[in-house]
């Protein structure tokens, strides 16, 4: 037994890193999930062979998001910077990262997974960006979901708070694929388009397809966090939501 919150294990002779959020049924990104999935990433920076990284979930679910602890304003700022600096190295990472998602992929679930290359999902599965329903945003998910859904969509998801089918997001271009075995369908993608590719080569396709979309993000989500942490999280009713949350009880809104 382990307390880790992550399984980590190489596939395929090396060429396929495997992540596995342990936590069922929520997995929260928490502050030990954050940590433990950046050391994993780092540990096979220098593994010439790799040419891809699967991130899936334990249990019924993908990921319930963040730890509203956490995002309480004494600990947010931390918080905030630990994420966005794996957001970031999931970005910049040298090989293809895919998620299968199954269940709900809420809040840090959803922006975790949006820094993937390919997103695949099983028919049941629910994303959303629930934050704003605690009177705060999500400050990855305003850069990333524009990027990927243009901003009509990201808009929608980020203001309402709403979740989406599995087909709503396929057909918004969230997700690459829908099945009943997501798990089986990236590992079937890696093995028909992946596994037989020069590493090497590979690294320079992904360095140049993502560069731009790099630096928008690290460009954006400093300013972004800045707009979080520090006018935000000043706000009554962002504390309010916040505190309702952990207190099981109706917020009171006062509109400042």
């Amino acid at each position: 037994m382990t307390d880790s919150p992550l399984k980590v294990w190489l596939d395929n002779e090396g060429r396929l890193l495997r992540l596995r959020l342990a936590r069922p049924k929520a997995n929260l990104v928490d502050a030990a999930m954050i940590s433990e999935l950046g050391v994993a990433l780092s540990e096979q920076l220098s593994n010439p062979d790799l040419c891809c990284v699967l991130v899936d979930a334990e249990g019924p679910h993908f990921s319930f998001g963040a730890s509203i602890e956490e995002h309480m304003p004494e600990q947010c700022a931390g918080m905030l910077s630990s994420l966005h600096g794996l957001i970031i190295s999931m970005l910049e990472y040298p090989v293809p990262i895919l998620a299968a998602v199954q269940g709900q992929c809420l809040g840090g679930g959803l922006e975790l997974v949006c820094g993937a290359s390919q997103i695949f999902a099983a028919s049941d599965a629910k994303f959303g960006q629930p934050e704003i329903k605690l009177a705060v945003f999500a400050p990855a998910a305003s850069c990333l979901l524009p990027q990927r859904i243009g901003h009509t969509n990201a808009e929608d998801l980020l203001f309402t708070g709403r979740s989406i089918s599995s087909q709503e997001a396929l057909h918004m271009g969230l997700v690459q694929d829908v099945s009943e075995d997501p798990e089986r369908a990236a590992l079937d993608w890696f093995d028909q388009h992946l596994a037989g590719s020069s590493s090497s080569s590979l690294r320079f396709a992904v360095q140049a397809a993502r560069m731009q979309r790099l630096e928008q993000f690290r460009e954006g989500i400093e300013q972004v966090e800045k707009l979080y942490t520090d006018e935000l999280m000043k706000s009554h009713d962002a504390l309010e939501g916040l505190t309702a949350f952990v207190e099981k009880r109706k917020a009171n809104w006062e509109n400042k």
